[in-house]
């Protein structure tokens, strides 16, 4: 936009403003405010300055931007709009769409910033229904709901997603679910989980018998790595003076 675009965009927004008195909580408030919504699109709703405007106003106007950018179907730009405007109501709607649109980290994001709690769970139980696990661990964690993220964790380990059991159980600090999932991931010679269930358990006794086994099977590297992290310094220096020319590249 040119300097002399500016200009314009500011003077209609200053006789917008001169005006509000005569049209405030009026039936034709909102075709008022669509005078400048088009020159505000162009502008970009993260380039927008209403600061000359006092809250009320700004609110329709970024209102009628939100409901502007829904209608052309840039979702992305009326969330910040009804961010702005301050509209939780049209922020659980817009985070419903996406929902039954299937754009579940998309629908979980909105209802965050629109603090929708209920919505969360919501969705939550709805893609730990449809295995979406990933996007269920998100809304329960940010509904801080220990229950239901239990849940999802002793899903996940009962179908062997290591990677979210173990991101489940660490975020909850339960040590015992990740031993037992280390235990599990080493019975199954999943080594590279186990590992990772044992170090964030801070289990030292658990890492040194993975050492014991990644020894005896000839997986040098990972067992050099088990001792260390168990500060098992014996057997650290055992495999450093006995099979340091195989270790070049750990």
């Amino acid at each position: 936009m040119t300097v002399d675009e500016e200009k314009i965009v500011k003077n209609m927004v200053a006789e917008i403003a001169d005006a509000n008195e005569k049209f405030l909580n009026k039936p034709q408030e909102m075709e008022n405010f669509k005078r400048i919504v088009p020159v505000l699109l162009e502008k970009g709703i993260d380039n927008v300055n209403l600061s000359m405007f006092d809250e009320a106003t700004k609110s329709k106007l970024l209102n009628a931007l939100g409901e502007e950018y829904i209608r052309r179907g840039n979702m992305n730009d009326s969330v910040k709009a009804f961010i702005l405007a301050g509209n939780r109501t049209r922020l659980v709607e817009v985070g419903e769409h996406y929902e039954e649109v299937g754009l579940f980290g998309n629908a979980i994001d909105t209802f965050r910033l629109a603090d929708a709690n209920d919505q969360l769970l919501k969705i939550g139980k709805k893609c730990l229904e449809n295995g979406h696990f990933s996007d269920a661990i998100k809304s329960f964690r940010l509904c801080n709901d220990v229950e239901n993220l239990t849940k999802v964790g002793d899903e996940c380990f009962a179908k062997g997603k290591w990677d979210y059991a173990i991101e489940i159980f660490n975020a909850m600090s339960n040590t015992h679910k990740l031993v037992e999932i280390g235990d599990k991931c080493l019975r199954e010679r999943q080594i590279g989980y186990a590992s990772k269930a044992y170090e964030l358990a801070h289990d030292k006794d658990k890492l040194s018998a993975l050492g014991d086994v990644c020894l005896r099977e000839g997986l040098l590297a990972t067992a050099l790595k088990s001792y260390s992290l168990a500060g098992n310094d014996m057997m650290v220096q055992f495999i450093r003076e006995n099979f340091g020319n195989k270790l070049s590249s750990f």
